[in-house]
């Protein structure tokens, strides 16, 4: 898709969703092609955010329980 430098001043927002779901967006001035919006590559092989350490950490039942060395801080 091109798009000219002066509506893509005011509609930036909405061609960078458009790029990050895929589209390549082409930026022009005096109808040639300076500049193109597009979502980075992903490097081959590589997980997405979520879920990428699944398996490889745990977090313990007490984690957020304080020991016996916090008595004297907590005031009761």
């Amino acid at each position: 898709m091109n798009v000219p430098m002066a509506k893509a001043k005011a509609q930036l927002a909405e061609l960078v969703k458009r790029a990050q779901a895929g589209e390549e967006i082409n930026l022009t001035r005096h109808g040639e092609i300076v500049a193109t919006l597009s979502a980075p590559a992903r490097p081959a092989g590589s997980k997405g955010l979520f879920g990428a350490l699944k398996g490889q950490i745990w977090i313990s039942d007490d984690f957020d329980e304080l020991g016996p060395e916090w008595d004297e801080y907590i005031v009761k």
